[in-house]
């Protein structure tokens, strides 16, 4: 590994999602060769032509790149001679089982193209145990032996789509390996990359710190969604709970209620968790389940309190016009995964409702594959509609705006918490 010093080295992403593609265009702008690989032709061609569909890498950021320092391709005739390979590619459930086709199909291109002094890094989220149960018996069959001939290790990945403050060069990076020199060689691409490293004694360890973080998240996101409904039961404002919570300087971390969790991590990591943990010990995570069957039920939960406001008001869900903002499944985002705003599209378009979508992160070429009808965002947009659902709190959704313009509105981010309007919030 010798060869990071100089920065000569060649340097294969496979997978160039929200993941690869931040971690390949660092590694080229700190002077590697950069290889990215995706099976996909049309994101190959997007990023040759200088474009890019991943909001956290600006096409200025992409096309300002050395010549020859990055490359897109589809050919795994490309990946051949590399020093160090990062594997992020999908690990999505399939029935509740963890699907990892895409990560053995990687590691059995990368197979073909190890040569002796090799790293090879996964970063796609896992259960503990995948490095060396999975993917290092796929890389042997190239006969060469992981620790002895190449380097082997797991990073998590913590990219957090559209956080400006907290990106993929400042957040620390957890590293680890299947031994010493291993964990060293990891922790010295990484630390060309990013402004701290933080090695951990084993890749299991490493594979694990990943699912913490998330089902921490989910564990507590689900805290507070049924703390809401039953607030709302109660007659109690939970919105300013957690305001009045939040000032405490020790023992609390702020979470707040919303129509569900989407994306790849929140829906799918804590569910690779307790999938192993049953595995292994044949017991349930009932944390995490629980936390599941909560969150997976707040779109439906949106819906009820949408038609119950409507009822209020002396309406019918059928042949009502609803405007949805925001079908992503975050703020700043356009990735809409797993979005619970899909969800609740889908129900509300079942009970008869004429719906309509504002989200200015969502391309207009995603419309065939979102429900609704995705229409631009504008005060007059606002006012021709029977309800408003906020679903999403984009920046660019002003709320005193919607206040002043939205006939009725179902607030289930709580955006319009000290403006008069006419509606409700989550």
């Amino acid at each position: 590994m010798g060869q990071l010093d100089d920065r000569t080295a060649h340097v294969v992403v496979m997978g160039q999602g929200y993941v690869g593609l931040p971690v390949a265009v660092r590694a080229a702008e700190v002077g590697f060769r950069v290889t990215g690989f995706d099976v996909d032709s049309r994101r190959v061609a997007t990023l040759r032509a200088g474009r890019s569909y991943v909001e956290d890498v600006d096409p200025v950021r992409l096309r300002a790149l050395p010549p020859g320092s990055y490359e897109a391709t589809d050919d795994p005739a490309a990946l051949q001679g590399f020093d160090v390979a990062v594997i992020a590619v999908p690990t999505p459930l399939r029935d509740g089982t963890p699907d990892l086709t895409h990560v053995e199909a990687a590691g059995a291109m990368l197979a073909r193209a190890l040569t002796p002094g090799g790293l090879v890094v996964l970063e796609s989220t896992t259960y503990p145990g995948t490095t060396e149960e999975l993917l290092q018996p796929i890389l042997e069959r190239s006969g060469l032996r992981a620790g002895a001939d190449f380097a082997l290790g797991y990073s998590p990945e913590r990219i957090d789509p559209g956080n400006a403050t907290w990106t993929f060069e400042n957040t620390p990076k957890v590293v680890s390996g299947i031994d010493e020199s291993s964990c060293r060689a990891v922790a010295e691409f990484y630390g060309s990359l990013v402004d701290e490293v933080v090695p951990v004694d084993s890749t299991a360890e490493a594979e694990l710190v990943k699912l913490l973080e998330n089902t921490f998240r989910h564990v507590n996101i689900a805290l507070v969604n049924e703390l809401a409904m039953f607030a709302g039961d109660l007659g109690v404002d939970v919105w300013k709970s957690i305001d009045a919570a939040s000032t405490k300087p020790f023992g609390f971390m702020r979470f707040t209620p919303g129509p569900g969790v989407g994306g790849h991590c929140l829906p799918v990591d804590p569910s690779y968790l307790s999938w192993r943990v049953r595995r292994r010990s044949g017991h349930s995570f009932r944390f995490v389940e629980l936390a599941n069957d909560v969150n997976e039920h707040m779109p439906e939960y949106v819906v009820q309190r949408i038609t119950a406001l409507l009822n209020q008001h002396g309406r019918a869900v059928r042949d009502t016009r609803i405007l949805l903002l925001g079908m992503a499944y975050k703020a700043a985002t356009s990735d809409w995964r797993e979005s619970p705003s899909i969800v609740v599209a889908d129900r509300l378009a079942a009970l008869g409702a004429q719906i309509a979508a504002c989200d200015p992160h969502i391309p207009a070429s995603s419309q065939g594959r979102i429900s609704a009808q995705l229409v631009e965002y504008s005060p007059a947009t606002l006012a021709d509609t029977d309800l408003v659902a906020i679903l999403v709190d984009h920046p660019e959704f002003d709320p005193a705006e919607i206040a002043r313009h939205a006939p009725l509105v179902f607030d289930a981010k709580g955006i319009l918490r000290g403006h008069v309007f006419s509606g409700e919030c989550l």
